[in-house]
């Protein structure tokens, strides 16, 4: 008898659906269905991909609301930043349709004797292992840019939004996506093993924590399979001397409660200069204490659930441990009495080395403001932490900033002056335990394909 999985809404603590798990000649014979719709798919015209995608993109428009809501209900996500997310997601399928067979396309290189060229070749199948706190944007970042390339995708969804993997699949078949093209493998963590050994996957792509990073990696690399790691954060908004305070405070607040503060690029340290502390954490308190919990269907609530009550309990967990440690909680700090996996909107200062305020990543809607003596100090608690992947600066002189951004701050992605998540031209990544690889830009439809050397050798005997 093949296990279960069950969803459930964690405002309401109502169960959702309950799925039962593939056993391990289904999950195979998956994979090998995925694969022989990749053979057909890679001879397709590039032009033929981006028009399907296209019609991806507008299929998501079409299915918006069905599907914002079921995010909305599986994981917690308001519901507004659920239709951002559907709209985002829109706008990932149209950058990768419109500059995919451009990206993709034969290049010319002189060589002696001769012509040469670069052939991007599909791969094969690409297996995907997928979060929670994005349930439609974490599939669509890496699927439609490997379906662009010709590449068959496999998805392993997190257990609780198996929904929203599920939808999306209909979604794209709908769309235009040949069947198993893209498939959805309702498997646990052992079978997840044997789709990695598995030799008709040809590369692994996860979104997750530096844990799950290191657990997929090594038994990706043991089968000798590239892999694509975008991993945890604790990203750092750095207030220099010279910041407009009230910019910094309002794009701070922004960056830890943004989609319930469940997002490996929201700010999570806030680095204050001696000059801007006081002044900071004043406002930043009190605009942080102004944010009320409240249903996540609501468009007014400005909070809501965490997506799991056993996440919700490890940040409780995480923030006692630092006031245990010396941090201090200005603001929130204490589960609330109420149904649901809701932790209030929370200001910690006092934030110091070996607490896991300062070394780990908070997620959830958890702020830790650091003291720094000057803008040098800024930046070296900055780059003070074993991840890597996003982060902010604040500061009135944009040049000053940029050669920052770009020569000093040890991360992936460095917004001035004010916070964003993903924008489909950029690329998308990070660095140390944040992972490696890169995706949007252009940059995640080369990931995994075959870079042919061609060379065309002028004879004419």
């Amino acid at each position: 008898m093949t296990g279960q999985m069950t969803t459930i809404n964690p405002a309401t603590e109502e169960t959702l659906e309950t799925y039962s798990l593939m056993t391990n000649d289904e999950a195979r014979d998956a994979v090998h269905q995925c694969h022989e719709a990749f053979l057909d798919w890679r001879h397709q015209l590039v032009e033929k991909r981006a028009e399907i995608i296209q019609a991806i993109g507008q299929e998501l428009q079409n299915s918006k609301e069905d599907f914002a809501q079921l995010m909305t209900r599986e994981v917690g996500k308001l519901i507004g930043d659920s239709r951002d997310e559907i709209d985002l997601c829109t706008q990932i399928c149209k950058f990768t349709a419109n500059n995919g067979p451009d990206a993709l396309a034969d290049e010319k290189r002189e060589i002696p004797g001769g012509t040469g060229v670069v052939h991007y070749a599909p791969l094969g199948v690409i297996y995907g292992i997928q979060p929670w706190n994005f349930p439609c944007y974490q599939v669509v970042r890496y699927a439609i840019a490997n379906l662009m390339a010709g590449n068959g995708v496999l998805l392993k969804h997190a257990e609780n939004c198996t929904g929203s993997g599920l939808f999306l699949r209909d979604l794209l078949e709908r769309a235009g996506v040949p069947k198993n093209l893209f498939t959805v493998l309702l498997i646990d963590h052992d079978q997840s093993d044997l789709i990695i050994e598995n030799d008709l996957v040809r590369g692994v792509t996860l979104t997750g924590s530096d844990k799950a990073g290191r657990i997929v990696g090594e038994k990706a690399a043991g089968q000798l399979k590239k892999t694509v790691l975008e991993l945890g954060s604790n990203d750092a908004y750095i207030v220099l001397d010279d910041a407009d305070i009230d910019t910094a405070i309002e794009a701070c607040v922004a960056a830890r409660i943004y989609n319930n503060g469940q997002t490996c690029v929201n700010g999570k340290r806030f680095i204050v200069t001696a000059k801007n502390y006081d002044a900071f954490v004043e406002g930043y308190a009190q605009k942080m204490g102004a944010i009320e919990m409240g249903d996540p269907t609501d468009d007014s609530t400005a909070l809501g659930p965490m997506a799991r009550e056993d996440l919700r309990d490890k940040l409780a967990a995480q923030v006692d441990e630092s006031i245990e440690k010396g941090a201090r909680a200005v603001v929130g700090g204490k589960v609330p009495d109420r149904k649901g996996a809701y932790y209030p909107a929370t200001v910690l200062v006092d934030v110091k080395p070996g607490q896991p305020a300062y070394d780990d990543e908070l997620f959830g809607p958890v702020a830790s403001i650091i003291r720094a003596e000057d803008d040098e100090d800024a930046m070296r608690i900055a780059n003070d932490s074993r991840y890597g992947l996003g982060g902010g600066i604040f500061c009135r002189d944009k040049d000053r900033a940029r050669r920052l951004a770009a020569e000093q701050f040890d991360t992936g992605m460095i917004s001035l002056n004010g916070f964003n998540i993903a924008i489909p031209n950029m690329p998308f990544g990070g660095v140390k335990n944040s992972g490696y690889g890169r995706e949007h830009g252009g940059f995640g439809m080369k990931e995994f394909v075959n870079a042919k050397s061609i060379y065309m050798m002028d004879n004419d005997a």
